[in-house]
C-alpha cells in the first residue's frame, strides 16, 4: 500500500471523526529491527504491521479484538494487535510470526502445527501460534484444558481444535 495514500486516507477519516490526527514518530523494535516511521496517533499496531511495514502474517479477521488472528507479542506477551496504537508501543519491542523463525529455521511450535495439522486453512494460524508460544513461556507443561482455556480469544472456524492442542503439547516437549 502507498504510505502517502494511507497517511491521506488515515488523516481524512480522523479528521471526520476526531477533528484531525497528529502525526506521531514512534520508534519500535520489531523481529529484532529497529524501525521508526511517523504515522497518524489513531494507527493501529495491526495497520502498521500489515499495511505500512508489509509484515502481512498477522492476520486481520474480525477488527474487534474477538477472533485473535492478529495476536503479536508486545514486550513479550501476547496482544492482540488490533486492540493496540502503534503509537502508543514507543521503545517496546514487538515479535510477529515472521520473527519466530531463526536463520531459516521454524520455531518448534510452528514445526509441531505443520507436523500435527494444527491448522486447515491458515488463517488462525499466526494467533495460535503466537498465543501458544506465551503460553509456554508462563506454563512449561500444560494440560489440555489449560491450552484450550488459553487459546480462548482464537478463533479457528476450520478445526476442532485437537490437533491444535496436540501441536501445543508436541512443542512444549521440544521447548
Amino acid at each position: 500500500m502507498n504510505i502517502g495514500f494511507y497517511c491521506g486516507y488515515i488523516n481524512e477519516i480522523c479528521n471526520f471523526f476526531y477533528g484531525g490526527a497528529d502525526l506521531k514518530k514512534v520508534s519500535l523494535e520489531i523481529n529484532g529491527k529497529k524501525v521508526a516511521k511517523e504515522i497518524p496517533d489513531h494507527t493501529l499496531l495491526s495497520v502498521l504491521l500489515r499495511d505500512i511495514l508489509n509484515l502481512t502474517g498477522t492476520h486481520v479477521g474480525c477488527d474487534t479484538s474477538q477472533c485473535g488472528a492478529c495476536v503479536v507479542h508486545i514486550d513479550g506477551k501476547s496482544v492482540k494487535s488490533c486492540t493496540v496504537f502503534a503509537a502508543d508501543l514507543k521503545g517496546s519491542k514487538i515479535t510477529t510470526i515472521e520473527g519466530l523463525a531463526k536463520n531459516g529455521k521454524m520455531h518448534p511450535m510452528q514445526e509441531a502445527f505443520k507436523k500435527l495439522h494444527g491448522l486447515q486453512c491458515g488463517f488462525c494460524t499466526p494467533g495460535m501460534v503466537m498465543s501458544a508460544v506465551d503460553l509456554l513461556k508462563n506454563k512449561k507443561n500444560p494440560s489440555d484444558k489449560e491450552i484450550r482455556d488459553w487459546l480462548e480469544g482464537n478463533i479457528c472456524r476450520c478445526t476442532g481444535y485437537q490437533n491444535i492442542v496436540a501441536a501445543v503439547k508436541e512443542a512444549a516437549s521440544k521447548m
